[in-house]
């Protein structure tokens, strides 16, 4: 969170609060907060095989909905990203709604294309890019067929 020093113990406790009230609400609190939307992605561990949920703010684009892989802007990408890059295919839940979808991360004139887009949802985004020298994955969730 800006101008908060250390503010990961805070950003990890409101996750972990935001994801109990999704889950255990079935998706009818935690959607939207702060002028935001947010679903909840379900991801296999890469090592341990647990599979996880990650409330993260999100965009449509047509049927598609996109995430940022921005890790607040830190060195690492998110745990996350890395788990769909082992596990693409997975589980999203949109308010009450659960869909299956394949991740995989937008390149060139799409990535620049959805940069804009989720710039404009949330404008923290590109200073997290400022802050780390790794490009910030923009991550598709095509639906499963």
């Amino acid at each position: 969170m800006p101008g908060f020093p250390n503010s990961r113990p805070l950003l990890a406790w409101i996750t972990r609060i935001h994801r109990w009230l999704y889950v255990r609400s079935g998706g009818r609190i935690g959607r939207r907060a702060g002028g935001f939307q947010f679903l909840l992605l379900w991801h296999v561990g890469r090592r341990s095989g647990r599979r996880r949920a990650v409330p993260l703010l999100y965009v449509e684009d047509g049927e598609r909905l996109v995430v940022v892989a921005s890790n607040a802007g830190d060195a690492r990408d998110p745990a996350w990203w890395l788990n769909l890059l082992a596990h693409p295919d997975t589980e999203v839940q949109v308010g009450r709604e659960r869909l299956a979808v394949r991740a995989h991360a937008a390149d060139g004139a799409e990535r620049e294309r959805l940069w804009a887009k989720v710039s404009a949802a949330n404008p923290q985004y590109p200073e997290y890019q400022r802050r780390t020298l790794r490009p910030i994955p923009i991550v598709v969730l095509d639906r499963a067929v």
